[in-house]
């Protein structure tokens, strides 16, 4: 840790120092928070040898614990990435602060003024998994937001999230915040996370990110109110009347540019009528990147390069270069198949009929519905945001990309003149 870093010996103590935290920043004014963010920039970059030679440990305990190779891409941190991640926090930076938004507001008859304005939630807890881009993302839109941050970013990541945090508390203490705005819990390990689950008066709102087991483990274990952020079975439907050079580049996009994350294409749904005018040119072009094709039986008549899918294909998140392939009859059997087996992420419809696109996009069920893009575009920062939070697959408080307005509440300001109730 750092000098100026506050020494905690107990869960509680890091918890309660949390919320004093909170207080300090509900009230920081704009320039404030955004002299802390410039500073976590600037110590990104300045400290990505001390970063990396952590991550490396954390990749080479990663290969040795047989970790996947969709988690260890996103373990690994580079000098881009590092560069990458600072450029997102000078985007939040730029970004208007939350923090006092007029939501609506309006005069009664009887003069009594009313407005709902924004405010931080306070404390945010996060649980996610190998993935230490996550700890500057959150870290960077809470302070922007006003809120306190605790984080547990796991094992796989934990000399990696040591390293980042301390850099964060550091650039923390030059502006003048708190340094225990932004705490790690990693040092109490699984029993810290099942902690920071039952902290309910501590922790205001948990955002779980990682594998559907995490989150679901988090949902159903939680007392204190969660975010859920879903998995990725993402799906792209190649409709009737799709362009060819259109299919080819948006599925090979949305597959292989990184396969690794939430918004990667894992099933690719066909309109008969256009299987055996697309599926070879853009499944030629996923083999050609080292795509396994899992197909049923009508893709595999038509393209013969393909491994016999099953039934658990259709409902798995791969998070690599593997792709499930279905023939489907028409737009409503697309459709169903979505609603069958969509973790409610992002689906993309691949259309020249304006009616079949404006049909899927009302009928199809996810925090994201495209017509004629990349699920690629699912992102905080292809949104403006800067960076996010989380893709949020639920529908109370906020669904889709979650940046800066999704990490805050709101309160009524009430502002009379004498008046009673009579």
């Amino acid at each position: 840790m750092t000098d100026t870093a506050v020494a905690t010996t107990s869960f509680t103590e890091k918890l309660e120092a949390a919320r004093r935290a909170s207080v300090v920043l509900a009230t920081a004014k704009a320039d404030l928070k955004n002299s802390a963010l410039e500073a976590i920039a600037r110590a990104v970059v300045a400290n990505a040898d001390r970063v990396i030679a952590a991550n490396d440990l954390d990749l080479a305990n990663g290969r040795e614990n047989a970790l996947s190779a969709g988690l260890q891409d996103r373990l690994r941190l580079d000098v881009a990435r590092l560069t990458s991640l600072a450029d997102a926090v000078r985007e939040i930076v730029a970004l208007t602060d939350p923090v006092g938004e007029v939501v609506r507001g309006s005069t009664l008859p009887n003069g009594v003024g009313l407005t709902q304005v924004r405010v931080p939630f306070g404390v945010i807890g996060a649980i996610y998994e190998a993935r230490p881009n996550v700890t500057i993302d959150i870290a960077a839109l809470a302070l922007k937001s006003g809120n306190a941050v605790v984080l547990r970013g796991g094992s796989a990541a934990e000399n990696t999230n040591r390293v980042l945090v301390d850099v964060i508390q550091g650039a923390l203490a030059e502006a003048g915040l708190p340094v225990d705005a932004v705490q790690t819990i990693d040092e109490f390990g699984r029993e810290g996370a099942k902690q920071l689950m039952q902290a309910r008066g501590y922790v205001d709102v948990l955002i779980p990110r990682g594998s559907a087991d995490l989150i679901n483990a988090v949902v159903a274990e939680s007392k204190v109110p969660v975010i859920e952020t879903g998995a990725g079975v993402v799906h792209v439907f190649l409709d009737a009347s799709a362009d060819e050079r259109m299919a080819v580049d948006i599925v090979h996009n949305a597959k292989v540019q990184r396969p690794s994350v939430c918004n990667a294409l894992e099933t690719l749904l066909v309109h008969e009528s256009s299987a055996s005018r697309l599926l070879p040119p853009v499944l030629a072009k996923l083999r050609e990147s080292g795509v396994t094709i899992h197909a049923d039986e009508r893709t595999s008549a038509i393209f013969a390069d393909v491994v016999p899918a099953t039934d658990a294909d259709w409902s798995t998140e791969y998070m690599s270069l593997d792709l499930a392939v279905r023939v489907v009859g028409d737009l409503d059997e697309a459709m169903q198949h979505i609603r069958d087996y969509s973790t409610h992420h992002t689906e993309s419809i691949i259309t020249n009929d304006l009616g079949n696109a404006e049909r899927f996009l009302a009928e199809v069920d996810s925090a994201v519905v495209m017509v004629n893009a990349s699920t690629r575009f699912t992102d905080g920062g292809e949104f403006g945001f800067g960076a996010e939070v989380g893709i949020s697959t639920q529908k109370l408080h906020a669904r889709g990309p979650m940046g800066l307005g999704e990490l805050t509440s709101t309160k009524w300001v009430v502002r009379g003149s004498g008046q009673a109730r009579g």
